[in-house]
């Protein structure tokens, strides 16, 4: 079993789901994508993704018109395997296609490019043996670039905030829970780290926040303190 967030832009709200392995995400068309297509390598007891996401994938599975396997999709940060400001912590980044053939993937990505409803469909140049795209949402904090996560602060709410606290957590900075809202909690965890870390400690996380945090939370593996409610 698998407890899911769905983060709904429209509303402003999460929605949470417990799901098995072979049940379809939240959102998306009938049996397109199962939880466990979207977990990929990830041993994590909770998933998050975006309603925005799901009809991306939607529309790109619809319009390509058969099956698209995935091969990594959600990961969370301290479990690692990709960048420091990647999407597949935010639960919106898919790499599909590895077992198909070039000719698919081309297709796949051509579908992908056409629906425009991806933030970012990667060049094939740099995927030569997988598709990645991404429904990243919010103006990245550091300027100059499409890659990074946006600004998060108190009232905040999305999957950037549970990157943010999940991150905090797994560094022994309790954020009190994971849920995407950041609360009063999750800033005093931010400020804590913000200071230990010679950063000025005013509880916005930005570009330098990110940057520090995302590295030290990386890949350090599931410690003690994460936290899975």
């Amino acid at each position: 079993m698998a407890k899911v967030f769905v983060y709904d832009s429209y509303t402003n709200k999460f929605y949470t789901y417990d799901l098995s392995e072979n049940d379809a995400m939240p959102y998306s068309s009938g049996t397109t994508l199962r939880v466990r297509e979207f977990r990929g390598s990830s041993n994590a007891k909770v998933l998050w993704t975006t309603v925005a996401a799901m009809e991306a994938w939607n529309l790109t599975r619809r319009n390509y018109g058969s099956g698209i396997p995935v091969g990594y999709a959600f990961k969370r940060i301290w479990e690692g395997g990709h960048g420091t400001t990647s999407q597949h912590y935010a639960g919106v980044a898919f790499d599909v296609g590895q077992s198909l053939s070039s000719s698919a993937r081309r297709k796949i990505y051509d579908t992908a490019v056409a629906t425009s409803a991806w933030g970012y469909v990667e060049p094939l140049s740099m995927t030569p043996t997988w598709v990645h795209f991404d429904r990243r949402y919010g103006k990245p904090a550091c300027p100059n670039t499409t890659a990074g996560y946006p600004t998060v602060r108190r009232g905040s709410r999305n999957t950037y905030v549970l990157i943010l606290q999940d991150a905090l957590n797994a560094l022994g900075y309790p954020s009190g829970t994971l849920d995407g809202i950041f609360g009063s909690a999750t800033e005093n965890a931010l400020k804590a780290i913000q200071k230990d870390f010679s950063l000025t400690a005013d509880g916005i996380c930005g570009c330098s926040s990110w940057k520090k945090i995302a590295s030290a939370a990386v890949g350090i593996g599931r410690t003690s303190t994460v936290v899975d409610k």
